[in-house]
């Protein structure tokens, strides 16, 4: 206990070198468990985006590209799904549900996705979790719009508003539709998925916006068979989901499609796509992870630097006490106590400035990036990671005290100029 004391007073008697050897351990902390909470977290976010989903289909593209384009809204794929291919493959038997998606406009950068009302029905996320809703329901009628959640919170937008279309993906549109507006009648809660970003219309909506026939107001006022009025008779589809009542029906169909000679479809299985994504993102874990240590390795390093340069101005310090009776071990344990206590104390304030870090960009990676932030208690690994931190913080405070311990032998009771 005295020299644990003694070692909290030599580093307040020397705070200007012992703050900057602390801000550089702390920084360096931040950013590895900052860096392993995305990773873990990113990975969560994709692996939760969809669920309960057996098989996407669309143009044959690549496995990857189609899932990306189909459920991120990352990219976009040249060709489609004729509407009578959709109805063929999904009439099969086994088929126990299929929503079909079109994409390819937008609202002020927001993806829309023409749907049918099996979308809000079988579309799950995360842990085989069902779409719910804020405010309002489904779309009734051919001209309503139902928001995600972070559409609705970033363009302000509440029930009954209206809106207007535009045609082409992202921020750069290359039509307006404004003589169909859509009325929002719906928002869903939060998913931590690219639903939250979509504007979800009627199927059939989307063909009418591009000249089909008539206006939206005047199509839902003559049509009386409401639900061919939602899904309406396109020629074209992005893609579709399916669920089955067996995995058997799934591999069979999934060959099926294949192998399927009217036109060049993919069906994926988007679990096994999603393990295939992250195996190609591994190598950018690990280069991340590597950072990471590279970083902390460097802010140790520099407190050996500092530990050392100032031992060699401590030497008469360490003189004075070896005459007050402190023997060798004694000065060896207290230069390892000084060199713990600063590692300790950064990985303290390095987690406090993990946690800042991570309130503070939380909505920015969830707005930009997709990837819904957990601000939870550190994990074992993660006390872990800090766990090594300080066993490597000790080690190398060790080569200080040790030379401490033969300053202290070689010079005795006095100290040379």
């Amino acid at each position: 206990m005295i020299l644990a004391k003694l070692a909290y007073k030599s580093l307040l008697n020397r705070r200007a070198s012992v703050l900057l050897t602390l801000f550089t351990i702390a920084i360096s902390v931040m950013l590895l468990l900052s860096i392993e909470r995305v990773r873990i977290d990113a990975k969560s976010s994709f692996s939760n985006t969809i669920s309960g989903t057996d098989l996407i289909v669309g143009a044959r593209t690549g496995d990857i590209q189609l899932l990306l384009s189909s459920v991120f809204r990352i990219g976009h794929t040249n060709n489609g799904v004729s509407w009578k291919s959709y109805e063929y493959i999904t009439s099969q038997r086994g088929v126990k549900w299929s929503i079909p998606i079109s994409l390819g406009d937008s609202h002020k950068g927001q993806a829309v996705l023409g749907t049918t009302l099996d979308y809000f029905s079988h579309y799950r996320f995360a842990k085989k979790q069902n779409l719910t809703f804020n405010k309002g329901h489904p779309f009734a009628a051919i001209n309503e719009v139902v928001l995600g959640s972070e559409v609705a919170n970033k363009l302000g937008y509440k029930l009954n508003d209206s809106i207007v279309i535009s045609h082409g993906m992202g921020n750069t549109s290359f039509h307006h539709h404004d003589d169909n507006p859509f009325k929002v009648v719906g928002i869903l809660n939060p998913t931590g998925t690219p639903v939250d970003k979509t504007l979800h219309i009627p199927l059939a909506a989307i063909d009418l916006i591009h000249g089909g026939k008539a206006s939206l107001e005047h199509e839902h006022e003559h049509e009386h068979d409401e639900h061919n009025n939602l899904v309406g008779h396109p020629k074209q589809i992005t893609a579709f989901l399916m669920g089955f009542n067996s995995p058997l029906y799934t591999l069979q169909i999934r060959r099926n499609i294949n192998q399927y000679k009217p036109e060049a479809l993919l069906g994926i299985m988007p679990t096994v796509t999603l393990k295939e994504l992250w195996e190609m993102l591994a190598i950018v874990e690990k280069i991340l992870l590597l950072f990471s240590a590279v970083v902390v390795l460097v802010s140790l390093l520099g407190m050996l630097t500092t530990l050392l340069a100032n031992l060699s101005q401590r030497r008469r310090e360490l003189a004075i006490l070896r005459s007050v009776g402190a023997r060798p071990w004694h000065l060896f344990t207290l230069i390892s106590i000084e060199s713990l206590l600063t590692t300790l104390l950064g990985c303290l304030a390095g987690s406090v400035l993990y946690y800042l870090a991570i309130f503070s960009a939380g909505g920015y990676l969830q707005s930009h990036a997709g990837i819904s932030v957990n601000i939870t208690m550190l994990s074992y690994y993660e006390l872990g990671l800090i766990g090594v931190i300080m066993a490597a913080g000790f080690i190398i405070g060790l080569i200080p005290a040790t030379r401490a311990y033969f300053y202290s032998l070689s010079d005795g009771m006095s100290i040379k100029a």
